[in-house]
């Protein structure tokens, strides 16, 4: 089983904190899941424009690769805007949905105001079940408040990320 954490921002290390600190958490109670950190701020993509995946670059088609190899994801994205990033969204455009069919999938994003973490409600959950994947009843959202020198520092953030550890393992046993 391989657990791919991707990391939608371009800038910035707190979104890429959260994802990382998931599959930390998968790693110690399940260590027969391999997991792997993609963060997108490590690649130069191109934007999407209809091509096959075989006509991107070596870095996008790389991506692109590591996304289909994966058997279930933790997605994660700052929300600048009341938005996910276009990185991300240009990664969702960029890989075919067949990609994302069955799999399970959870979600965790970051922001500024108390108020973003509907983007994962109105926005990321509609786009997963879209591609008809399986998402984690749990969901992670960690304000600027939540972290101290690039570390997570909320009892109830640090929780909430056990808990969708806990459920994404739980689900991909179940569900494959």
């Amino acid at each position: 089983m391989k657990l791919l954490g991707i990391s939608g921002s371009l800038t910035g290390s707190k979104t890429k904190v959260v994802v990382n600190k998931v599959l930390e958490e998968v790693k110690a109670f399940y260590p027969e899941v391999n997991t792997e950190l993609l963060s997108l701020s490590d690649y130069n993509i191109e934007f999407c424009d209809g091509r096959t995946p075989e006509e991107y670059s070596e870095d996008t088609q790389t991506v692109i690769n590591a996304v289909a190899d994966a058997d279930f994801f933790v997605i994660g994205t700052p929300i600048y805007q009341a938005s996910l990033t276009g990185a991300l969204k240009n990664l969702f455009d960029l890989v075919p949905p067949s990609v994302f069919r069955s799999k399970v999938i959870g979600f965790v994003a970051t922001g500024g105001t108390f108020h973003h973490y509907l983007v994962i409600e109105n926005q990321l959950k509609p786009i997963a079940g879209y591609f008809r994947s399986y998402i984690a009843p749990s969901t992670v959202y960690a304000h600027n408040d939540h972290f101290e020198k690039k570390m997570i520092t909320n009892p109830d953030v640090l929780r909430r990320i056990k808990s969708l550890a806990e459920e994404l393992v739980f689900m991909q046993k179940r569900l494959k």
